[in-house]
């Protein structure tokens, strides 16, 4: 079972195979962190600000519980090829994760935990060529249903940070941090208001890899930091004050 791993370079796709049964295995490792991190919380840290403006804790939790509802409606879509989008509309996912952001810390746990179970559920329910099938994550951007896999693996880990409780970007295993610096940059990458960039990023062993950003111009900043603190940086969760260089101001993520 393979799917395609996207190496950035000047906007152009390079690809080598990775398997699904592998991202698979990284988002059950992810969950199982997030699970654990939200199990720990009480009724008065569940409900305390996190690193998101305007959410609490228990929005974050909430989002993760209903974005895993939306990946499994992806996932139905591409096993049975009857169009079934993400969420209804982004009025109504706001609206459940307004709603759900009320409960208690276990009625909060117990939601997230049931509906990563029908995520893995759903992903262990496709076939070879199922995860090729197009599906639609974002409005006119039809994506291979491996993506799901991808777009929750960064979800969950990065709002794993959000949630202000204990991990943070420096605890994400290193084959999760090379396949989310990928995607991050994958998806910055022709970003008109995204400048030029070189980036060196370092790992914990030594060893380092090279990731342009931005379109080819005649003048481009360079960046060079660990991989965990490039991370926070392209995602805006992090400044630039531990990187070397000179790292521009990047607009929000979207």
């Amino acid at each position: 079972m393979v799917d395609l791993e996207f190496r950035s370079g000047d906007g152009r796709d390079t690809v080598e195979p990775i398997g699904t049964n592998r991202l698979i295995a990284a988002v059950q490792g992810a969950t199982s962190t997030l699970l654990s991190t939200v199990e720990a919380m009480d009724e008065v840290t569940v409900h305390a600000p996190s690193l998101l403006p305007g959410w609490k804790r228990a929005h974050v939790i909430t989002h993760l519980a209903r974005h895993a509802d939306g990946c499994v409606n992806l996932l139905t879509w591409a096993h049975t090829g009857v169009e079934h989008p993400m969420y209804p509309s982004a009025e109504d996912r706001d609206a459940d994760i307004a709603e759900g952001a009320h409960r208690s810390h276990r009625l909060l746990f117990e939601d997230l935990a049931a509906s990563a179970g029908r995520f893995f559920e759903a992903a262990r329910g496709l076939h070879a060529q199922d995860w090729h099938t197009e599906v639609v994550i974002s409005p006119g951007k039809p994506v291979p249903a491996y993506e799901v896999l991808r777009r929750r693996l960064l979800e969950v880990r990065v709002h794993l940070v959000d949630l202000d409780y204990g991990p943070g970007f420096a605890d994400i295993p290193r084959g999760d941090l090379e396949t989310l610096l990928n995607d991050t940059v994958r998806q910055l990458v022709g970003r008109p208001d995204v400048p030029p960039l070189s980036m060196t990023i370092e790992f914990d062993d030594g060893s380092s890899t090279v990731w342009e950003l931005g379109e080819a111009r005649n003048e481009r900043r360079r960046v060079r930091g660990r991989a965990d603190r490039v991370l926070g940086w392209l995602l805006g969760r992090t400044g630039p004050d531990e990187l070397t260089g000179s790292p521009p101001t990047l607009p929000p993520w979207l």
